[in-house]
């Protein structure tokens, strides 16, 4: 399935995409297991302080590791700039698009928004401009959008990106069956993919969700009501909504805190509990991973994710004990596990537990009731 505000691709953008995602994957099945090798043998072994840093240092004096990372890094600058030829050629009628939506919900952008220190410095997974350019008209949530459904190689949903909201949703109906929110928020929404599930999931609960980019909301707004979705985007930081204590009734994120900072996460913890009303539900989704669980080279390649795919806080995000900073937070009933993907139209098929069945199959979600 796909939208209206999705940017289309001709012949030949369509072929260079598949060409870049094609060595990408090239990358990691055929050359990445020698890189793993090269590691393996570095490894000073399991009673090393610092056995993965110590591993990446001495991986960047291998002529091998930093060929593989350069050109990792490389295709991934690829992708984007030919997602953005493909969306600056229809910028016009994008827009055009944007402005033909039908009215329902509502967009609110503040002025001199200041865009957090670590997205306005590193643009996170090189996308050009990152989330907080404020370029004309809705062509930044564009480039995220496509560029967002050729870099997971349709494994989030397609050409609609929502898997990860239809695992919250998932998570909510396995976990809280008997709950019904009235007022509902997505904090670093994006381009407004997961908002949506979660809001036909409870139809009756006025939705809001909110980003820091000014274009990546024009376009969610956009999105959302060819869609059919009314949903309210707001322009503000997760850390410190504009919003009044005890808003909602249920809050989540969908893969943000890797994105932040340490400190953001705490804080966006405890955003989470101040917005909620009593009994309401915070949910957290993030990659299904947990560091420490990690093999040598998957934490080698937290290293590489964070510096060359600015993915700022990957290593916190993913070793971040959540039960007890929920906990912290002021939240009860704290649950921490990994809830199946939804993979089909059964919603009830996807299940929450302790185990991750590995990435896009699995996410790992932290829940709970203030």
């Amino acid at each position: 399935m796909s939208h209206p505000m999705l940017a289309s691709a001709n012949h030949d953008e369509t072929t260079e995409q598949l060409f870049v995602r094609d060595l990408q994957y090239w990358l990691y099945t055929e050359v990445e297991p020698h890189e793993r090798q090269i590691a393996e043998e570095l490894d000073p072994g399991l009673s090393h302080n610092a056995r993965a840093e110590e591993v990446f240092d001495k991986l960047h004096k291998e002529p091998a590791f930093l060929g593989w990372s350069n050109m990792r890094r490389t295709t991934q600058e690829l992708l984007w700039d030919s997602v953005w030829n493909c969306v600056d050629r229809q910028a016009g009628e994008l827009d055009a698009k944007a402005s033909e939506a039908a009215e329902i919900g509502s967009l609110t952008l503040a002025e001199d928004f200041q865009v957090p220190d670590y997205l306005e410095d590193a643009h996170v997974h090189l996308m050009p401009g990152g989330y907080g350019s404020d370029t004309d008209g809705v062509r930044q949530g564009a480039l995220m959008d496509r560029g967002g459904a050729v870099y997971m190689l349709g494994r989030n949903g397609g050409f609609l990106n929502d898997g990860r909201g239809k695992a919250v949703a998932a998570h909510l109906a396995s976990c809280y069956p008997d709950f019904q929110p009235e007022k509902l928020v997505e904090l670093g929404c994006g381009v407004g993919s997961s908002v949506i599930p979660v809001a036909e999931a409870y139809p009756k609960a006025e939705a809001y969700a909110v980003d820091v980019g000014a274009s990546v909301l024009r376009y969610a707004h956009a999105r959302a009501a060819h869609l059919g979705a009314a949903i309210h985007f707001v322009q503000d930081d997760a850390e410190k909504t504009r919003f009044e204590d005890e808003s909602f009734d249920l809050l989540f994120t969908a893969a943000v805190m890797h994105e932040t900072s340490p400190e953001a996460i705490q804080n966006i913890l405890k955003e989470s509990h101040r917005l909620l009303r009593k009994g309401g539900i915070a949910v957290h989704l993030e990659v299904p991973v947990k560091y420490e669980t990690l093999d040598l080279w998957s934490q080698v390649i937290a290293g590489v994710e964070r510096d060359y795919n600015n993915e700022p806080a990957w290593q916190e995000a993913t070793s971040a004990d959540y039960g007890a900073l929920m906990t912290a937070a002021g939240f009860e009933d704290v649950k921490v596990g990994f809830q199946d993907a939804v993979l089909g139209p059964d919603m009830s098929a996807s299940k929450f537990g302790e185990e991750s069945k590995g990435v896009f199959l699995s996410w790992f979600v932290t829940s709970g009731r203030k």
